[in-house]
């Protein structure tokens, strides 16, 4: 295989991180939107005060989106250098199933802020709970982005 395709290959790998990384956010973003969404409604409608905190929980699964971002930066990397020819499958399938286990962070971590938006919402009550659930889900991601950087780029 020549050296061009070598590289596009690796590229290609960091491109798929990027790009199902910020397909995760963009649910998870959209889930706890509609959620806090609802809940704003539910206090508007019961003349309580709706708590801008809530955008909170919105905005915590873009944060995977960076990683992807990171991730594909670390991928171009190995893909200039000498050693791409070794890396190029590890890359391409890394860069496919990190970006899918970032994604997925994002995805859910949606989902929970969906339930903590509403029963912020509701209670007034609990925020610092639902914030730390949202950072054990995070973690996946950091975990995913740190373990493939490491399997080829030692």
């Amino acid at each position: 295989m020549d050296a061009a395709t070598i590289e596009a290959l690796g590229k290609a790998g960091g491109a798929a991180a990027l790009g199902l990384a910020a397909v995760g956010s963009s649910i998870g973003a959209g889930l706890a939107g509609a959620s806090a969404i609802g809940a704003w409604k539910k206090c508007y409608a019961q003349s309580k005060a709706a708590p801008f905190i809530l955008i909170t929980f919105i905005g915590a699964p873009l944060s995977q989106t960076i990683y992807g971002m990171i991730l594909m930066g670390w991928m171009v990397e190995v893909a200039k250098s000498a050693t791409a020819a070794q890396n190029w499958a590890t890359m391409l399938i890394g860069g496919i199933f990190g970006g899918l286990g970032i994604g997925v962070s994002a995805w859910f971590q949606g989902y929970a802020g969906a339930a903590g938006a509403d029963a912020l919402a509701e209670t007034g009550q609990g925020f610092g709970n639902y914030l730390m659930t949202l950072g054990v889900i995070e973690t996946v991601a950091l975990f995913v982005l740190v373990f493939i950087r490491s399997s080829f780029m030692g």
